[in-house]
């Protein structure tokens, strides 16, 4: 079934991005690979919020492996009718579907948030640790004169922009990828019952 090859497709791009989602939010947690920052409690409150390891992770792997066990031709998972079970199996990817759509769209929401807000970091003008981006609603990711600011952890506007960046798109890529699956597991669910009921209609025998 075609329908089934788009999701199986779709299905190994998430788990690629998912991946790289984790990959990403392990790594703002440690600026400049030093753990310090962690186990200080320096750390930004948005790259707190698991977005990438939970979000853009954890909850796309699971549509993700729904989608790539559809490439399965002999899938019957419509209560043991093989005449639906391809149907059923479409179909019910559309929920897996709408779980990666919340886990992406938190990805994208958080990250959109750290970029704006800005990270949180040592600053001699305070002699404290702050946030001292926040007024500027994201105005700082322009104004690369200022991001010298901060001065614990070295290179930290870079490393957060970056990454968060980076997750930003990982969120939007995959929330696209999901929204496709809905749109391809209802067209291949109700094509299949289609299909199906015709099959029935041909082989009914005439009386």
């Amino acid at each position: 079934m075609c329908f089934g090859r788009c999701a199986s497709c779709i299905g190994y791009k998430l788990l690629i991005l998912a991946l790289l989602s984790i990959v990403a939010n392990i790594l703002l947690y440690f600026p400049n690979g030093e753990t310090r920052f962690a186990s200080e409690h320096h750390l930004g409150k948005y790259v707190e919020c698991l977005h990438g390891i939970l979000g853009g992770g954890l909850l796309v792997l699971i549509p993700a492996a729904v989608f790539i066990g559809l490439h399965n031709d002999d899938c019957c998972g419509c209560f043991g009718h093989a005449d639906c079970g391809k149907s059923c199996a479409m179909l019910s990817s559309v929920l897996a579907a709408f779980i990666g759509i919340l886990g992406s769209g938190y990805c994208i929401i958080i990250s959109a948030l750290g970029l704006s807000h800005g990270p949180y970091c040592f600053t001699h003008l305070e002699r404290n640790w702050i946030y001292p981006f926040t007024e500027s609603s994201g105005g700082y990711l322009f104004e690369y004169n200022k991001w010298s600011e901060c001065k614990e952890p070295q290179n930290i506007v870079h490393w957060n922009v970056t990454l968060f960046s980076i997750l930003l798109v990982l969120g939007a890529i995959e929330f696209i990828l999901c929204f496709i699956q809905i749109i391809n597991g209802i067209l291949g669910g109700l094509c299949g019952l289609c299909c199906s009921h015709e099959e029935e209609k041909r082989f009914q025998p005439i009386t």
